[in-house]
């Protein structure tokens, strides 16, 4: 095998390694999701409540991680405050994620949640002068009407409360430009950590001040058992290590190969959905889905055509 040939042969191992990781992130992260809406329905736990062990947990299972790898590196980043700003906006959009699960099903949830890449497309010709084709605008209307076939029936059912997937969508949205902003500048171990520590004060700040204003959705309680107190160690090291993984995953492979995947995420909310609160999709919510999906891959694919991206064989 002549060197280039290996080197070809590299960097495709590299990208096959990376889409099996994305996949399996996207099969597991709906875990997490079930998992609070468990603790919503049968554990009577909050949805700031939950949010708040997320990333609180997140942090136990990532600091000390940190502290092995580079001890003075959550003390010597270079973008502190932005990475704090990060855990915010990242917390809030769990927030409103976790408040949604409760009330709906978690199909629905990730339906509506997924017009989040129309979202990025707009706000990148918006505010970035990112150049987009009428056909990428027809697909963000498309994609926008489908969100409104799954989200005209959780309306009538849920009202207001079935906007929520979009204001989680916005939210992280907004996480996904300062991502881009902050760039490379620290470790992704250093932002995990980093925006976990901002996360779990915020909503801890948050939490207090729901439950004294009496919003349930905001009340303060702690573990009832021990395995509601697993659960929710379980959530935050969901959380912490698979985004970590995904990190991984984009370094190893271009992220016109990787985006398609997360749509893996509506299968695994399906079957947790059905298997754990017997929530199905309705024939018209799942017309609305492959609508969602369809538009959604076809940005990805526009994207790749437009900027030329090509899986980088030689590993370059």
């Amino acid at each position: 095998m002549t060197p280039r040939s290996t080197t070809s042969q590299t960097g495709f191992n590299d990208i096959a390694k990376g889409m099996t990781i994305m996949a399996g992130c996207m099969l597991v992260l709906p875990v997490m999701d079930a998992i609070a809406k468990y603790m919503a329905v049968s554990g009577g736990m909050s949805p700031a409540q939950v949010t708040f062990y997320r990333f609180f947990f997140q942090v136990l299972c990532t600091l000390p991680l940190l502290l092995v790898v580079s001890p003075r590196a959550l003390f010597s980043a270079k973008r502190p405050w932005m990475n704090c700003l990060r855990g915010v906006l990242h917390a809030s959009a769990s927030l409103m994620f976790f408040a949604a699960v409760k009330y709906m099903p978690l199909a629905d949830v990730f339906a509506i949640y997924f017009v989040e890449p129309f979202m990025l497309t707009m706000m990148s010709a918006l505010f970035l002068g990112d150049r987009v084709g009428w056909k990428r605008w027809t697909a963000i209307a498309v994609g926008f009407g489908g969100a409104l076939i799954v989200i005209q029936p959780s309306f009538e059912i849920f009202g207001w409360t079935s906007l929520l997937p979009v204001a989680c969508a916005f939210l992280y949205t907004l996480y996904l430009f300062l991502n881009r902003a902050i760039g490379d500048a620290d470790s992704p171990l250093v932002m995990q950590t980093m925006s976990g520590i901002a996360g779990t004060v915020f909503m801890g700040a948050a939490l207090f001040a729901g439950d004294a204003l009496g919003d349930k959705d905001f009340a303060v309680s702690l573990p009832q058992s021990g395995f509601a107190l697993t659960l929710l160690i379980l959530l935050g090291s969901i959380s912490g290590y698979m985004h970590l993984l995904i990190v991984r995953a984009f370094r190893l492979a271009p992220l016109s190969l990787l985006a398609p995947f997360q749509y893996f995420e509506i299968i695994s909310a399906t079957i947790l959905g059905y298997a754990l609160f017997s929530d199905f999709p309705t024939p018209s919510k799942w017309l609305g889905i492959l609508i969602i999906v369809a538009s959604g891959l076809f940005i990805i694919w526009r994207e790749r055509q437009h900027t030329g991206a090509n899986p980088p064989l030689d590993g370059q």
